[in-house]
């Protein structure tokens, strides 16, 4: 059975705001962002329980490139990124979402 897949909308206006960051800084970079992003989507898609486990819900997975994680969670019919999280700010502020 295949998971429906989505987003946190918090983790939508995250996932935007790095990629136009990264592109304002250098042309072409936020595209590079947002394909290191999808490889990551698209690994969990494939393989939802391949992230690192940080608790009984949560996983991450690393981007290759950027200082950045894609966290998730994998529930009965979905999986639910919670957070496109930037690893060089705030640790776990996304913690209370759900």
């Amino acid at each position: 059975m295949k998971l429906r897949f989505v987003f946190h909308i918090a983790a939508e206006r995250e996932l935007n705001e790095a990629a136009v960051y990264y592109e304002k800084s250098s042309a072409g970079l936020g595209r590079s962002f947002l394909d290191d992003v999808e490889r990551a989507i698209d690994q969990i898609k494939h393989y939802p329980e391949s992230g690192y486990l940080l608790n009984q819900a949560i996983r991450r997975v690393l981007l290759r490139r950027f200082p950045y994680a894609v966290m998730y969670s994998v529930r009965r019919d979905e999986i639910k990124v919670l957070a496109i999280a930037n690893l060089k700010r705030r640790p776990f502020y996304w913690r209370g979402r759900k």
